[in-house]
């Protein structure tokens, strides 16, 4: 594969923001397999922006022939209360995401998945995570509190402040070159470049991946321009809130509930939570988008590009129940081997109905 076409596939939507595309092209051309990442905090069930978002990028990252490490931090869930601050429930649930993604078509013998319990033994690890601390003041720590899903004045603990610290380390630890997490996890990716020489590493690149809007209509509407990221961060689809998600395992006739109760405002594109499945899932999946309608509606509609979709929507020559009849079908197909998996997998299934019967607490990340 030529160096274009790896590019082309890091890049590729759900991709949302690259720092830098140039120090990207660089590594690609000095280093034949450079190492990525993406890390989570195993805590409930897994939805759409969890599973098949983040299980997208790990394909796309495998087929550009780069070494994709899985971080399950069970520590990390621990630090912020997930599951009650159960550390067995959390590593149960750890085990029930690696299963998703495997679900999902992740190869799992071309993804390194690593647990907490093997890294926090080296005192090496311990090291690093000083380093870190030694070089960020305590604003600087709760103001990076975002990618615990916390506000800045939620971080009451010291143990909160060690969080962004130990997420630095990890980068340093598994040797990464290249981080590949959400959006939200951002300012955690930027102290790593910005320390990683001065401690006497190196900058790693972000390659940061579009978080899946929730369901429901955001608590604020129409979305003031000055109120957008708190707006959005807040209605994420989110494993805490299960009204805003699709789990990956949900039956038919759940998706069909779920979908055709969300929120899709008629002629709207921005923050359209189908509007946002249809560009970073639907349109990931198909070739061609059918939609079905009655005759004296117009007869069915074919779509084979998100740009066309976009203008039919926007001009009002699509209505909303009709788009989301067809995301609810196209999702019923695309998650048909997760629902044939968890069945067929006895252990797979044991671990659902552990993480199924939990009570989920706070939020965090895809």
């Amino acid at each position: 594969m030529d160096l274009e076409e790896k590019i082309n596939l890091i890049l590729k939507s759900p991709t949302e923001e690259t720092i830098t595309i140039a120090e990207l092209r660089e590594l690609l051309q000095t280093n034949e397999h450079p190492v990525a990442y993406d890390g989570f905090e195993p805590s409930g069930m897994v939805h759409l922006g969890t599973g098949l978002i983040c299980a997208y990028k790990m394909k796309d990252f495998i087929k550009a022939g780069i070494k994709f490490k899985v971080y399950l931090a069970t520590w990390h869930a621990w630090i912020n209360n997930k599951l009650g601050g159960d550390l067995d429930l959390i590593k149960k649930a750890a085990e029930h995401f690696k299963h998703s993604w495997i679900a999902l078509g992740v190869p799992e013998d071309k993804v390194e998945f690593i647990f907490a319990d093997e890294v926090y033994n080296d005192l090496d690890y311990w090291k690093k995570t000083i380093l870190v601390a030694k070089n960020m003041t305590i604003a600087r720590g709760k103001r990076t509190l975002e990618i615990m899903g916390r506000k800045e004045s939620e971080g009451t603990k010291i143990s909160d402040l060690l969080y962004t610290p130990m997420q630095v380390a990890d980068i340093f630890q598994f040797d990464v070159n290249i981080c590949q997490l959400g959006m939200d996890q951002r300012k955690a990716n930027v102290v790593a470049r910005e320390l990683g020489k001065k401690i006497g590493f190196w900058k790693p690149i972000c390659v940061h991946h579009h978080l899946l809007q929730g369901l429901v209509q955001p608590s604020v509407w129409p979305i003031p321009k000055d109120k957008e990221k708190e707006v959005l961060v807040s209605c994420k689809m989110s494993k805490s809130k299960p009204k805003t998600s699709v789990w990956i395992y949900d039956k038919p006739e759940n998706i069909r509930e779920k979908i055709n109760n969300a929120f899709c405002p008629t002629k709207v594109i921005e923050y359209n939570p189908i509007i946002d499945i249809c560009k970073h899932i639907i349109f990931r999946e198909v070739e061609t988008f059918k939609i079905e309608r009655p005759s004296k509606f117009g007869g069915n509609m074919e779509f084979h590009n998100f740009e066309e979709l976009e203008k039919t929507y926007k001009e009002g020559k699509l209505h909303p129940l009709d788009l989301k009849n067809a995301v609810a079908e196209e999702l019923i197909k695309i998650l048909e081997p997760v629902r044939r998996y968890f069945e067929k997998n006895k252990k797979a299934k044991e671990l659902l109905e552990v993480v199924r019967q939990a009570k989920i607490t706070k939020i965090n990340s895809q």
